[in-house]
């Protein structure tokens, strides 16, 4: 009896180790809720980490600076939304002894002056002689990076009379829309990774002189206790890599066209299941 009763708290005891091993197979990703792609980018890895890796996944919707800070001070254990090198510059010089970077997962990040296929103009320059555009360029929040160089280019091209209308993502998309069905021109402050992207045929307006910048790439930082807390998702962050704004946009149109991105995320794995294995691969 006595020997049934030290092998019952034996196997409690086995079992509380147990789940507190499992308890503490957790990471914590933080993503900035207004930015399609960090929210595209973070649920499907978040999906990977939990399907293939075996790790309880906590998602935290957070600012920009604070998402920073999180990471630096171990309070996150990583984001995948990190703009380099310049938008996030800051944020970067501040962070970068008290943090780990992984490594792009997406190249070719930029912003600019988008516009549909169909219309003529290819370069900025060209927006001073196309009267097609009436003098206006539709933009987003007022202070903006990408408002503020559109500001810039304004005075750099010469586009003298040419009005830049503040709005937001959603009101910049709604007046998009309006002009793709009406098949007229249009100039939009936009980036990318966007959904606009996978929906409409758009492209950049070349920028010669350089306004805009070059291209940037959004990469995954991890805090400093991450290789050694959970070194299988360290040694994931360093493969995960989207190939294409069009592979990322399958995922950000989903959810933008009314999918959890939970579930938009875990329908794209699922339909993938080669470019998760060369993400998970040892």
């Amino acid at each position: 009896m006595k020997m049934r009763r030290l092998l019952g708290v034996g196997t409690a005891l086995m079992m509380a180790v147990g789940a507190g091993q499992a308890l503490a197979k957790e990471v914590s990703i933080g993503y900035v809720d207004g930015w399609s792609d960090s929210v595209a980018t973070t649920n499907v890895a978040a999906e990977v980490i939990r399907q293939k890796l075996g790790y309880d996944v906590k998602l935290q919707a957070v600012a920009t600076g604070i998402m920073w800070q999180g990471v630096a001070t171990g309070k996150l254990d990583a984001m995948l939304s990190a703009w380099l090198p310049v938008t996030h510059g800051d944020y970067w010089s501040k962070n970068k002894d008290s943090v780990v970077d992984y490594g792009p997962n997406f190249k070719d990040a930029k912003i600019g002056l988008i516009v549909p296929e169909y219309v003529k103009a290819q370069s900025l320059a060209d927006l001073k002689t196309d009267t097609s555009f009436k003098n206006r360029i539709v933009g987003i929040d007022a202070g903006s990076g990408v408002m503020l160089k559109t500001d810039q280019a304004i005075k750099d091209y010469g586009l003298t009379g040419y009005n830049l209308k503040a709005s937001s993502g959603a009101g910049m998309i709604a007046e998009l829309t309006r002009a793709e069905k009406k098949n007229e021109s249009i100039a939009v402050t936009g980036w990318v990774p966007h959904w606009m992207f996978a929906k409409w045929k758009l492209r950049f307006l070349e920028d010669p002189k350089g306004v805009y910048g070059a291209a940037e790439t959004v990469n995954s930082i991890g805090s400093k206790e991450l290789a050694s807390k959970a070194p299988e998702v360290a040694d994931f962050l360093k493969k995960f890599q989207w190939q294409s704004k069009d592979e990322i946009g399958e995922v950000m149109l989903a959810i933008q066209e009314g999918a959890k991105p939970e579930v938009a995320a875990r329908d794209w794995v699922a339909k993938h299941p080669e470019r998760v294995a060369e993400w998970t691969a040892k």
